[in-house]
């Protein structure tokens, strides 16, 4: 398997997004925003986390009208499949691939520490591996991660089986960090193959640093 990872000024996941996929198997490589078509063999394409552009305008706003991010549309377009991690979330939503918006955090803070998160749909082929009410425990680590979407939106997002993991304490229940809508920490889009998610499963691949739940997300894509 083929795992491309996008690189723009600012990005800092992209040789942990690297270790994690390579971890389980896959072929990498990590592709500057400059590029204006994505590699033929690409099975996956990432759109790593950090801060691109420095965050500044808004997280992802200037992100989306890098060169790539013409060959991004094309590809998810044609069914490719694509996922973004935190920044890449809101790069992914800026673009217009996926549903919502990412806005600052309700208590205006930088927020960095390990978080249980809720399966709530399997039905896609990044969680397919894990069951529905799976509690996992995966960093976060953003500032703009308040997901948000109107209430028709979010209707369209629960008749679609859209809304892939919540925000939840261990036990499951609702603890919302960021004051994301419906708890929400990760969504994909109605073709499900172009996924978002706030948390940062590549962080989450070795117990030694506190979980490796994030093999159980990401071997999705590897099985497929």
């Amino acid at each position: 398997m083929k795992v491309t990872i996008l690189q723009f000024p600012g990005t800092n996941c992209e040789y942990d997004t690297q270790y994690a996929f390579e971890k389980l198997g896959a072929t990498t490589e990590i592709l500057w925003h400059k590029a204006d078509k994505i590699p033929s063999d690409t099975d996956l394409l990432v759109v790593a986390g950090g801060f691109s552009y420095g965050d500044y305008l808004r997280s992802g706003a200037i992100a989306k009208f890098s060169p790539v991010m013409k060959a991004v549309t094309r590809y998810a377009n044609n069914g490719g499949k694509v996922l973004g991690i935190c920044n890449g979330f809101q790069v992914l939503t800026e673009a217009g691939l996926l549903p919502g918006a990412l806005k600052r955090n309700d208590g205006l803070h930088f927020i960095s520490k390990h978080h249980n998160l809720k399966v709530i749909k399997n039905d896609n082929i990044f969680l397919k591996e894990l069951a529905c009410g799976d509690i996992l425990n995966i960093p976060i680590a953003h500032h703009d991660g308040n997901y948000y979407i109107d209430e028709d939106g979010l209707k369209e997002l629960e008749q679609n089986n859209q809304i892939l993991l919540k925000y939840t304490d261990k036990d499951g229940n609702i603890k919302n960090p960021n004051g994301s809508v419906d708890s929400i920490a990760g969504v994909c889009n109605n073709n499900k193959n172009v996924f978002g998610l706030m948390p940062h499963p590549e962080r989450a691949m070795e117990s030694l640093l506190g979980s490796d739940d994030g093999i159980k997300m990401l071997k999705g894509f590897v099985s497929a």
